[in-house]
Parts: C-alpha cells; structure tokens; sequence
C-alpha cells in the first residue's frame, strides 16, 4: 500500500509539476525577504477618508488594502460622551474615523481572506492613553490572533523573522505604538521608537530635501528601522494652518519623488528607508514606488 501511495504521489508531481508556494505580500522574492529589510508604502491618518481639508485619504481602509498597502498608520483619542478609544484627527470634534474596535474588525476580515499577506500598523497615542485600553480593543476585535511577538524585546535590528516565517507562523500583524507601549504588559503591541525613527513631518517643501532624524529626540540612526514622512502640507492662506496637499498629491505620490526622498535617506544611512509614508494613496503610482524599493 505504501508503495501505491508513493507511486500516486510521483504521478501526481508529474501531471501538476512542483508545488508553488504562494508569494509573499504578492511577491515570491519577499518571502525571504526580513521584515526589518522590506520597504513599505504607508496610509498616513489611514482612517480619515473624504474630501475636507482634515481628511488624508481617499480610499477606504479595506480599500487601501485591496490596492496594496501593508502599512497603516492613525491617530487615535477618547471620544467625548462615549468615552470609546477612536481613530480622531487631533480631536474627535475635528474629525472621527470611529472606534479603534471597528477598524481592527476590518482589518482582520481583510487579514483572514487574505492568509499571504503581512501587515503593520502604527497607532499615534494621542491622549496617552495606558496601553492595556489598546489591548481591550485588540482582544475585543479577535485581531490578536494574527499579532506578531517578539521573542525578545527589543528585538535586535538583523534577528527580525522573514515575511515567509510570519506567514507560516500566522503572526501576519506587526503592531506599533507611538507613545505608551509597555510589552511587560501587552506583548504584541511594540514601542515604536525602540524599533524606528521618524525624519519630520508637516512638510511644506514638495522637493522634500531633506532627512534628518526626528524622533526620537537624540536618537542614532544604528540599530533601527526607519519612516519617512513624505506627505506634502500647504499652508493655509498663511497663517499656519496646514492642510494635507491634494492637488498635488499625484506628483508627491510619483515613483520618481518617491526615490529622490528614498536615495538622499539611504545616502545619510547606508539603506532604503523602511516606510516611505504618504497620504492620498490612491493618488500617484505608490506601489510601483514600493515595487522600486524592494528591487533595489
């Protein structure tokens, strides 16, 4: 009998040729690709989407997804009356995505129909809220099925596991917390900037000539990943209002202001930037931004 099975088997690989394993956030050359080497176009205020001038995309956050974006980022605050923990732009008043639970119940109806892909989110705590508040919304969602925890904590810069190895393992969702994270109490939710810096934002420049360290305040360039926020900002009428460009944000969003910003950091630090972060993605050819970046 065991021969007979063997025998199928052969006759099986001859007729369908090798398996193929199934490519890696869409491409076969990512999958042994480290997560701390793989660069990603990010969503910036991913949940803000409409056309007012406090709004910062046009795609849906499942939307954005579907076309390719793996890296999420908003900023979140309690809601007045409610008292709920929501994506809010500034304030709740200003501009309400809604609660934090709702969109991590989409992402991961997204996640669960879509078993190859690896995504980040970066959440901005912009009420400095404990991030056991973040943790019940996670486990209300059922999201942390899908989260990713480092084994050990920091987790050194070379020793993070490839895009293959997260998929397999089904920790598909990589989580960072701008201010607040604590993994002694919530594991899977990750101090941004024990892993990152950011080069500035709110920038008014459209050449964007320049990519100095941020944040964290102090910081050195070694051992950490890096984003780039490449969203453009016009000032209003002058008097220091800025609003998210998107007249322009087809050119900003261009593969060819992509990597001007992308080849002058790489230049400062010896490698493509991690996140090149931006808003309206679905202005402007940002994946094939993306695809540049993981080519070179």
């Amino acid at each position: 009998m065991a021969l007979i099975n063997l025998f199928l088997l052969c006759f099986l690989f001859l007729i369908s040729g090798p398996i193929v394993q199934a490519a890696c956030n869409g491409h076969d050359e990512l999958c042994s690709r480290q997560y701390s080497n793989v660069s990603f176009v990010g969503a910036h205020d991913c949940p803000f989407v409409g056309p007012l001038p406090q709004q910062n995309q046009g795609w849906s956050v499942t939307e954005q997804l579907d076309n390719g974006i793996r890296f999420l980022q908003g900023q979140t605050h309690r809601a007045p009356i409610t008292g709920t923990l929501n994506f809010c732009h500034t304030s709740c008043y200003l501009e309400n995505g809604g609660p934090v639970r709702d969109f991590l119940t989409t992402v991961k109806t997204w996640l669960d129909a879509n078993p190859n892909e690896v995504v980040t989110l970066l959440i901005v705590n912009g009420d400095f809220v404990p991030v056991t508040d973040f943790e019940n919304e996670f486990e209300g969602s059922g999201i942390t099925y899908y989260t990713f925890t480092p084994p050990v904590s920091p987790l050194a810069i070379n020793a993070w596991p490839t895009l293959q190895e997260l998929i397999t393992a089904g920790t598909r969702l990589v989580v960072f917390l701008d201010y607040g994270a604590d993994v002694s109490k919530v594991p899977y939710i990750l101090d941004e900037f024990a892993y990152f810096f950011e080069t500035p934002y709110s920038q008014t420049d459209p050449t964007f000539s320049q990519c100095k360290i941020d944040r964290p305040s102090n910081a050195t360039a070694s051992g950490r990943m890096y984003l780039v926020n490449h969203t453009l900002n016009v000032n209003l009428l002058d008097l220091g209002i800025l609003i998210p460009d998107r007249e322009n944000a087809a050119t900003t969003n261009s593969p060819a202001s992509i990597k001007a910003q992308a080849d002058l950091c790489s230049g400062l630090y010896g490698r493509n930037p991690n996140v090149m972060l931006l808003d309206f993605v679905d202005q402007g050819d940002v994946i094939g931004a993306e695809n540049g970046l993981n080519a070179l």
